[in-house]
């Protein structure tokens, strides 16, 4: 196991993740002012080099991208409609209903569509495992039925990757650029990323909804990019005013929880006070999560998949043993 940081939290969370305790969880990256506190590997063979599959974090990033369309003035703004711009798509698709014309990147961007797509229950039309055994995607997404929604004007949280994934292809129409290039050009390249993967759908168009693979160190860049209001250096390369939008609540999850762009909005309790975190989440517990009061980013990847409570596992580690170190170099 590799390492470097404080030797007794260093060595307490090692005995953890060596134990087993927090089942397959593969790195722990605590940093604070964009100083390196802890690292921890527990694949020590492949180590800081190992490119990690953290899912929906991916999603997260797609949301970067679309704020740099935007500046770039690829796409006019969050209101603009998402028809308008896959204009093609609309002339294809076989079933049609008019209320999708008013659908917009916003809506995508909060998981509040008006599509019957929510991933989190196995009977909807437009849960991803659906999406998966299709031919084209993008397709499977825009001919979702319509759900019904409340009747103020209001939105409504439905977590549904198949959005996301059209967001793909709304940055490679609007840019004229695969996702890939766009990312490199804008986002990876400023950042000095040079180790990614992207998945594909079968028709090749980058998966915007998950999949996507980086070093632990080039999460903490993108986790350090947004604590730090977009800047990397003396390169504004997400504009300020898309990363503070972006960390607003504009959807509510559940009664503890909110969503913005892409990013999930939660509080961890130390010991009598909340610690509000902005994280970007994956299946199996994978998280970057921003600590603004501690101005730290915590980096956790994991293989725990398969585990009901993975996302749990990964609260714990961040309660019991991060936000302890944090509090104790405050």
């Amino acid at each position: 196991m590799n390492s470097t940081g404080p030797p007794i939290e260093t060595q307490r969370l090692g005995e953890a993740l060596g134990a087993g305790e927090f089942a397959a969880v593969t790195s722990v990256l605590v940093a604070r002012g964009g100083d390196v506190l802890l690292e921890l590997y527990t694949d020590a063979g492949a180590a800081a080099g190992e490119l990690r599959n953290t899912r929906s974090v991916t999603k997260t990033i797609t949301g970067m991208l679309i704020g740099i369309a935007v500046e770039r003035r690829h796409i006019g703004d969050v209101t603009a409609r998402v028809f308008d711009l896959l204009p093609a798509r609309r002339r294809s698709l076989r079933r049609w209903d008019e209320r999708k014309a008013a659908i917009t990147i916003e809506d995508f961007l909060t998981m509040s569509s008006c599509l019957d797509c929510d991933d989190w229950n196995s009977a909807s039309p437009g849960n991803e495992e659906r999406m998966y055994v299709t031919g084209d995607w993008v397709r499977f997404a825009l001919e979702l039925p319509v759900r019904s929604l409340p009747e103020k004007k209001r939105r409504s949280f439905r977590y549904c990757t198949g959005g996301v994934t059209v967001l793909g292809e709304v940055l490679e129409v609007a840019t004229g650029q695969s996702v890939p290039e766009f990312a490199h050009a804008t986002l990876f390249g400023p950042l000095g990323i040079e180790a990614v993967r992207w998945p594909f759908s079968p028709r090749g168009l980058a998966h915007t909804g998950g999949g996507l693979e980086l070093r632990t160190r080039d999460l903490f860049r993108l986790g350090q990019l947004y604590l730090q209001a977009g800047k990397w250096r003396a390169t504004q390369v997400v504009p300020r005013a898309w990363v503070a939008r972006s960390l607003q609540a504009h959807v509510a999850v559940d009664d503890s929880t909110s969503y913005g762009y892409l990013w999930w909005l939660v509080t961890y309790r130390l010991g009598s006070g909340d610690v509000q975190a902005y994280t970007m989440s994956g299946m199996g517990g994978n998280r970057v999560t921003l600590f603004p009061a501690f101005d730290a980013v915590v980096v956790v990847t994991t293989t725990n998949y398969r585990l009901p409570n993975a996302h749990a596992l990964t609260d714990r580690l961040l309660t019991e043993h991060v936000l302890p170190l944090l509090a104790g170099t405050a």
